[in-house]
């Protein structure tokens, strides 16, 4: 078996709407939605704009926030991509708690991480439709900022 190995797609920026719609504590946690109004992204092959979308946040018993996103993506060319992930955020109490109150913290202080998919009748970016992808993601008090990568 190969080692896994991944290319650079894109840095994506996502403007998120506050506050958040506030569900409450369920039986799986806490649940809160997150409007996404809008965004860009910008990789070697890639450009454009996130014309919007949701995240369906569930911050867990266990201190781990999980995501569940879609978004629609507008791509340079006028081409739609939708694209959908999952991921989990964690870290120490403290740093949790920074984020949380919209202060800047260091990326390499927590874990972020998701898996992105993507759906498109583009021609052009068919080739999303045919990979995996993974991303490293940054919570900024603007909203998140993710490091997509291709696994090859």
């Amino acid at each position: 078996m190969s080692e896994i190995k991944t290319e650079f797609v894109m840095e994506m920026r996502l403007s998120v709407e506050t506050p958040l719609q506030m569900v409450g504590n369920t039986q799986f946690g806490d649940r809160r939605i997150a409007k996404v109004t809008g965004g860009t992204f910008e990789g070697p092959n890639i450009k454009g704009t996130v014309e919007g979308g949701g995240d369906w946040i569930l911050n867990r018993t266990d201190g781990v926030t999980q995501l569940d996103v879609r978004l629609v993506m507008k791509a340079e060319n006028g081409d739609l991509i939708y694209m959908t992930y999952t991921g989990l955020r964690h870290g120490p109490a403290e740093v949790m708690a920074k984020m949380a109150a919209g202060e800047p913290v260091d990326p390499a202080s927590y874990y972020f991480r998701t898996t992105p998919y993507f759906e498109t009748g583009s021609e052009t970016y068919a080739w999303m439709n045919k990979s995996c992808f993974v991303s490293t993601g940054n919570r900024e008090p603007s909203g998140p900022v993710y490091r997509v990568f291709r696994v090859l």
